[in-house]
């Protein structure tokens, strides 16, 4: 029983979870991350629908930024 307890006290901990991030980014089944794109808020009226139609879709996190990413989001 004793040593039970010595691994449960010598584990590590658990990872915290960004929770920004977890809302901001998906992963994919290959490993990389998903994000929306930007300059879709606001100031519509003059963007075409083609490109608002194409700011809609989702967008691969570039691989320099995917090492943040994973720190952010250490489960995903």
């Amino acid at each position: 029983m004793a040593s039970c307890a010595n691994a449960v006290r010598n584990a590590m901990p658990k990872l915290k979870t960004r929770k920004a991030a977890a809302k901001r980014f998906k992963a994919t089944g290959t490993g990389k991350f998903l994000r929306r794109r930007a300059f879709r808020n606001h100031l519509l009226d003059h963007k075409s629908p083609k490109l608002k139609r194409h700011l809609a879709t989702k967008a691969v996190v570039d691989e320099r930024d995917a090492d943040n990413v994973k720190l952010m989001i250490p489960y995903a």
